[in-house]
């Protein structure tokens, strides 16, 4: 047996240093993490699908999710970690729980209190800095909080960010994160186009929390969907997408790649507008500090 599968020293060093980690892809494409919403319309746009319908509904489901494994949100403190502009810090309000919501961007943080009801603003506590750089002791966040909430918060990247988390929390801690990389219609069709017939074999962020916090001896609940929607974009907008959709995915972005793909894309779909489906699994996991039996 490999000894090295119950190394965890082994299993935080490759998490950080895995090139098809979520962080990882992301700086690769050009996007630093924390500077991904510096634009205020990209903002928009997140917001927008957010308290979507879709967004409103997922929202719901994981929350009752987390229901059925004994988190109540009345009287609760909560702090909800990349709290973007408020998809969860809001309904955990609304069913009475006491919220501070970590957001370093400016747009978002802004439309977070845009949307907030004034009969919420008194549960609210907007901190806007990045979950990084905070110093729990200067806060005094250690073991603060009922319930941690980080839901597919690139700040929880490498085991030392998940064990920050987990310091601030008293009975539950929430993670969430992909289960398998992002899965584009386009992307697909176009692999054969580029002679790349055979798809690489991918880890994933959940892989690594999972295999650390058990061997921590952790006590966790997790669970694993596939989750797909269609997007509709414009055609001149999907080229202008392609470099870093290739980029993100390890494909060759040079310049033969890029004109071969796009020679291929206007000639194949004649409409101005082209649907897109985009899936991938995620995975949750909700760390119990106390209650560790089965209930």
């Amino acid at each position: 047996m490999n000894q090295s599968l119950f190394d965890p020293e082994q299993w935080k060093t490759a998490w950080v240093n895995d090139p098809e980690a979520g962080v990882n892809r992301m700086l690769r494409s050009g996007i630093e993490p924390v500077n991904a919403f510096n634009e205020a319309a990209r903002a928009r746009s997140f917001h927008e699908k957010a308290f979507g319908v879709e967004g409103r509904s997922r929202a719901v489901r994981i929350m009752e999710w987390m229901r059925t494994q004994g988190v109540s949100f009345a009287n609760t403190s909560v702090l909800d970690i990349g709290a973007a502009s408020g998809g969860f810090t809001l309904p955990f309000a609304e069913q009475g729980a006491m919220v501070t919501a970590v957001e370093p961007s400016v747009h978002l943080a802004g439309l977070m209190r845009e949307s907030t009801p004034a009969d919420l603003t008194d549960r609210i506590e907007i901190v806007q800095e990045p979950f990084e750089d905070i110093v729990l002791e200067e806060k005094g966040w250690a073991g603060k909080y009922d319930l941690v909430f980080a839901s597919m918060c690139p700040a929880i990247f490498g085991w030392e960010m998940v064990e920050k988390a987990i310091q601030c929390a008293s009975r539950f801690c929430y993670i969430s994160t992909i289960a398998s990389p992002r899965e584009l219609s386009i992307i697909e069709e176009l692999r054969p186009v580029l002679g790349m017939q055979d798809k690489p074999a991918y880890s994933s962020d959940m892989a690594y929390i999972m295999q650390l916090l058990n061997l921590y001896g952790y006590s966790f609940q997790s669970l694993i969907t596939r989750e797909s929607e269609v997007i509709r974009m414009s055609l001149d907008q999907v080229v202008r997408n392609l470099r870093g959709w290739f980029l993100f995915d390890g494909i060759p972005a040079d310049s033969d790649s890029l004109r071969e793909a796009e020679h291929y894309l206007r000639k194949t779909y004649t409409d101005p507008m082209v649907e897109i489906q985009q899936s991938g699994r995620f995975g949750k996991v909700l760390i119990r500090l106390q209650d560790q039996a089965m209930s």
